[in-house]
């Protein structure tokens, strides 16, 4: 690759390009792993900027190639990595250009074209800010040149030195903001000589330059960077003082209005980072500026960590119901698939189910996806679907076409009497509860069936249907497992050596502690249990919590590296249960996805397995 990057990686060994044409690779040391996009935050000596440069034939992206790219990965301060290349742009270099440049056609005549350095550059940023001087010249290029090579741009946080340095510097001061002028103004140590890679070692040392301005003003995070590199509205600049007495801490935040009422609530692993942001130009939603707008007042509840902050969060909005959050404002507004209670049971779809149902399948999002499970079920157990009242004794109703076609037992007009139905009735029971997944075999061989006869798309909407039921029995069986042990302690580990510490009693959130690197963690669990709230359980498959509690505890307690430290009874999952038919979910997910029917006998690339784990 023709290039020379120093993130410790050098795809090929091939000659580099320099200023001056090929030479050896050039590469300084490895460091370590960088975090990702969504990591970036404070404060600003751990945030990877790279600051990047690009000589071109011309001034507009839409019509000009680029000639040349020059970029430094810089983080506190040190460098990090460099990468520069010459890039063919597949056309004459206007001599104004070489000139100004000194990129001669001879030089890019056996240089890289921009389908080969494109990736490769995008692989040097990733993850990072982008720092360019007139940014919108650079990234304006940049986006083009993706453009025209059907690569995505990864849309990453620009940073503008112009900018940046028209809001530091007074005119009197800076009159010009050139590379040229600003790198004499702030001493940096490179001269700029219009070269991709020298522009951007100078713009680096104006960055830094600029940076030390911007610490005496307050700036010290990224948003608070592009926040003082963009305009921001000043009755929105002025609520800052709202984060003032915010804890650097996990919680939840509440922005209150004129009358006390909670406009929003939110979450966050740092409460007065995230607050702050709201005030600047880092938050853009409309609807969350027009919240803000209203906001007089932030109040917040410290947690110990992430997981009970989410979980208050949850309770917050669906107690208080802000006009401005979105989610989580209807924990009980799922459905559930249930018998009802008469002498011959049918399946319904309620909101809430039954006390002492015998069956009870959920959480479902909707009706519709409540539906898809109930087809599945009738597919394949001859359970009425009429809701007609039918007398225990001498039942004289009229059969329905679902009897003529033996798709019901009839017990309207009394074919079928109440034992034989109630048969039926308990493999629907054995089904949810784990003990049997003889349903589930039957409707897969009855997709395997239809795809044999090349009845595609019956079997499409056969495996749709199998697929649907069996997660939904799979989802009901793990939180319902969770929601029968009376207390459950789990401890993660956090990222400093620590512990993040949970009570857990009947699949609601009952406690939640930190035990610090360094500190035994034993004495603060027994602390952590004694303190956490008393749980009394109801009716129903869940009964202490809502379905969307419950699930955001087993998704924590599930992630890798969790460690059961007790358990009032063993945790366990059904053997007949299914969880066995994740592997078939998981292919039939794919296959739904890229469209490939069930069996498919013709192409042998569309071939799909349909396996039971």
């Amino acid at each position: 690759m023709p290039l020379f990057l120093d993130d410790g990686v050098v795809p090929d060994p091939a000659p580099t390009w320099s200023a001056t044409g090929p030479r050896d690779p050039v590469v300084t040391p490895a460091v370590g792993g960088q975090r990702s996009f969504d990591e970036l935050g404070e404060p600003l000596r751990e945030v990877t900027f790279v600051v990047v440069d690009l000589e071109t034939t011309g001034g507009s992206p839409a019509t000009e190639a680029i000639t040349e790219i020059g970029a430094v990965k810089v983080r506190g301060g040190q460098v990090l990595g460099e990468f520069a290349t010459l890039v063919d742009p597949g056309r004459t270099i206007p001599p104004q250009i070489t000139m100004l440049t000194g990129i001669t056609n001879a030089m890019v005549y056996d240089a890289p074209r921009i389908s080969s350095v494109l990736p490769a550059f995008l692989e040097f940023a990733r993850g990072s800010v982008l720092v360019a001087h007139n940014a919108r010249f650079d990234v304006g290029f940049l986006r083009a040149a993706c453009a025209r090579q059907q690569v995505p741009w990864p849309g990453p946080a620009v940073v503008d030195t112009v900018r940046l340095a028209r809001k530091v510097l007074p005119r009197a001061e800076a009159p010009s903001v050139r590379l040229s002028a600003l790198a004499a103004l702030l001493g940096a140590r490179t001269r700029p000589d219009h070269r991709a890679l020298t522009d951007a070692r100078a713009t680096v040392d104006v960055l830094h330059a600029l940076f030390e301005r911007l610490g005496s003003l307050g700036v010290h995070s990224l948003a608070e960077l592009q926040d003082a590199s963009r305009d921001v509205a000043p009755q929105r600049r002025r609520k800052r003082w709202l984060a003032d007495r915010l804890p650097a801490a996990p919680g939840v935040y509440l922005f209150r209005g004129p009358r006390e009422e909670v406009l929003y609530v939110g979450t966050s692993r740092n409460l007065a980072q995230r607050v702050r942001s709201y005030f600047t130009a880092a938050e853009n939603r409309p609807r969350i500026n027009q919240m803000v707008a209203l906001a007089e007042r932030v109040d917040h509840v410290e947690c110990a960590h992430a997981l009970e902050a989410h979980i208050r969060e949850q309770r917050l909005i669906a107690v208080h119901q802000p006009p401005y959050n979105r989610r989580s404002r209807r924990p009980g507004g799922v459905c559930w698939v249930t018998l009802t209670d008469e002498a011959f049971p049918r399946l319904s779809i309620v909101r809430q189910p039954p006390r002492g149902s015998p069956a009870c399948l959920g959480p479902f999002p909707n009706r519709v996806a409540a539906q898809v499970a109930v087809e599945a079920l009738q597919d394949v157990v001859p359970i009425r679907q009429c809701t007609t009242r039918i007398r225990r004794h001498s039942p004289d109703g009229t059969p329905c076409v679902l009897a003529e076609l033996g798709r019901c037992g009839s017990p309207c007009d009394g074919r079928q009497d109440e034992l034989s139905y109630a048969r039926e009735v308990a493999r629907i029971v054995e089904l949810v509860d784990g003990r049997s997944d003889q349903l589930l075999q039957l409707l897969r061989t009855r997709l395997l069936g239809l795809s044999a006869d090349g009845r595609f798309d019956q079997a499409a909407v056969a495996r749709d249907r199998l697929s649907a039921l069996a997660a939904a029995l799979d989802r009901r069986q793990r939180l319902g497992a969770l929601a029968a042990i009376r207390e459950l302690v789990v401890a993660r580990p956090d990222e400093r050596g620590g512990w993040e510490l949970t009570v857990v009693r009947h699949g609601r959130f009952a406690a939640a502690a930190h035990a610090r690197r360094g500190v035994d963690p034993m004495p603060v669990v027994e602390a952590m249990v004694a303190s956490a709230e008393t749980v009394h359980p109801g009716p129903g498959p869940l009964p202490a919590a809502s379905a969307e509690e419950t699930s955001t505890l087993l998704r924590w307690i599930e992630r890798p590296g969790s460690r059961l430290v007790r358990a009032s009874a063993p945790w366990s999952s059904p053997a007949a249960g299914a969880g066995r038919w994740r592997p078939f979910m998981k292919v039939a997910d794919i296959a739904r996805s890229t469209r490939i029917a069930p069996q498919h006998p013709d192409p042998p690339a569309r071939r799909l397995s349909l396996t039971v784990g």
